[in-house]
């Protein structure tokens, strides 16, 4: 029972040490991305700082590098606890086969010593000669050479312990070295990320002097944002009305009357129930809405960068991209509406259908698809719109009938 216990005690040790290298993989790429995202940030937000634009949008700027600076020191904290984890399991692979080769050694020490004693050929050959019987000086020739297998098999082991003592060694100073440039990285990145805190503490005291200008901002864009929401609202409630008229019409049925409950949501056929249950299949697999990008303003109720006590609600995520970039569609769909800002032409949406879901695609410059036609997953929709101050940003909202989701939960 012992023997078995120290097999699969071996095993569960080979297998976590042979696990850890892949997941330090996952976590080094991981790293990578957060590095090149924080990297366009800082792109970003110096460009910001050279076009004197709004010191709100670079407070949202610095915020965002702010929090990417944090997923990088978890990432590292990860890599870390990862770490550790191997150095334990490697120091304690190593105590294990010190012991084996102790054992070894003493018992292979204990069989020369005896071996040493009877070396005389001579009493080797009285040995079989002193057997009662044929069949016994045949099993005590079988014992000599079983003994002397015996112990070259022991000889051959003892090398193999020391040589996996060896490896192992190797993999203990590698984890213990690897740790250390981690550990200097983690101290790197906490000072970076202070150096961004008190920029940003600096930003949200340059505009504390202009607190009623401030207030009349955020109240303005809080205003804008739910006239948006009320009419994007608008326009779902209209084709939910107009997509249940159609399908009332052709099953022969009434359609839902105005006001109650059902004509809230849109009426599937079997087709349509398909293509919302493959869509909610995919949640937080699809891809998001830009080749590259990062969330400039996050989704539901936020804190304000300045005023703590004060809450910024957003329906939809705000993309920071490159200029010239396009909006793809996250899933295959039907376009069944394209919104124009009749203040500025340059504002315009894209509206898909995935059965009962809807993805909106807003503040593109141009579009490059019409109402009722049929996208694929990552179809290029339009250009979004680079503002005066070199500003590229869109906006993209997730719904289920008229019930707004939080896109982040959606995306890969």
């Amino acid at each position: 029972m012992n023997l078995f216990f120290k097999i699969i005690f071996f095993f569960f040790i080979t297998s976590m040490c042979f696990a850890q290298p892949s997941e330090q993989q996952k976590l080094e790429e991981r790293k990578a991305q957060i590095l090149k995202e924080i990297s366009e940030n800082k792109s970003r937000l110096e460009a910001e700082k050279k076009k004197e634009k709004s010191v709100l949008k670079q407070i949202d700027q610095q915020k965002n590098l702010i929090q990417l600076r944090q997923k990088l020191l978890n990432t590292t904290a990860k890599q870390t606890r990862l770490l550790s984890d191997e150095i334990y399991l490697t120091q304690l692979e190593m105590n294990k086969l010190n012991r084996e080769l102790k054992v070894l050694k003493e018992d292979y020490e204990k069989m020369i010593v005896k071996s040493y004693k009877s070396r005389n050929e001579q009493s080797r050959i009285m040995f079989v000669l002193s057997s009662e019987n044929f069949l016994q000086a045949y099993k005590r020739i079988q014992y000599m050479k079983q003994y002397a297998g015996f112990r070259k098999m022991q000889g051959e082991e003892i090398k193999i312990k020391q040589q996996k003592l060896v490896v192992a060694e190797n993999r203990l100073a590698e984890s213990k070295k690897e740790k250390e440039i981690v550990l200097v990285q983690t101290e790197k990145e906490k000072q970076e990320l202070e150096k961004e805190k008190q920029e940003q503490e600096r930003l949200v005291k340059s505009i504390q002097k202009d607190k009623k200008k401030l207030a009349a901002e955020i109240d303005k864009k809080q205003k804008e944002a739910k006239q948006l929401e009320r009419k994007i609202k608008q326009i779902i409630a209209a084709e939910i009305a107009a997509a249940n008229k159609r399908n009332a019409a052709k099953a022969g049925t009434p359609a839902p009357k105005a006001g109650t409950a059902e004509s809230t949501k849109f009426l599937l056929t079997p087709e349509g129930k398909i293509e919302s249950n493959n869509f909610k299949a995919n949640k937080g697999k699809l891809p998001w809405p830009v080749e590259k990008g990062n969330i400039f303003q996050r989704y539901g109720d936020q804190p304000h960068p300045i005023h703590k006590n004060l809450t910024v609600h957003n329906s939809s995520i705000e993309i920071s991209t490159e200029k010239g970039s396009s909006a793809r569609a996250v899933f295959a769909g039907e376009v069944f509406q394209i919104q124009v800002n009749e203040n500025n032409r340059n504002w315009k949406a894209v509206y898909v259908r995935h059965g009962d879901f809807i993805t909106i695609y807003m503040n593109l410059s141009s579009v490059n698809v019409v109402k009722g036609q049929k996208v694929n997953i990552k179809q290029k929709l339009g250009t979004i719109h680079t503002d005066n101050s070199g500003s590229t940003t869109m906006k993209f909202a997730v719904l289920q009938n008229t019930t707004y989701l939080n896109p982040e939960l959606w995306l890969n």
